[in-house]
């Protein structure tokens, strides 16, 4: 698995706007090939973090080069953010403890 995670702050006066190109990025991502899940928060401080997880490096890179996710990309370049911080992992280890009956 490769988990890409998506730092921003988003100029004033974007928000709905990049809620509403956020919602199309969304839409397309979780129809391509490999796609395993999206999550985004808020933080107080105004940092937005957006974790996207696609099965293989090969998955990721078509998503991004994706022909209108590459227009929103030089987009939040130029309008949108502030800043912004991509980092792309693969996955070294995992595992998950659900609660346990009775407890």
């Amino acid at each position: 698995m490769v988990v890409t995670v998506f730092r921003s702050r988003v100029r004033p006066g974007f928000d709905e706007e990049i809620a509403a190109r956020g919602a199309r990025m969304f839409e397309l991502a979780s129809a391509m090939p490999g796609f395993i899940s999206y999550k985004d928060f808020a933080a107080e401080d105004g940092e937005n973090v957006a974790i996207v997880e696609f099965e293989t490096m090969e998955q990721v890179a078509a998503w991004r080069d994706n022909p209108e996710h590459r227009e929103v990309q030089a987009l939040g370049r130029t309008r949108y953010f502030e800043e912004f911080t991509v980092q792309v992992c693969e996955l070294v280890r995992s595992s998950h403890h659900p609660r346990l009956p009775g407890a």
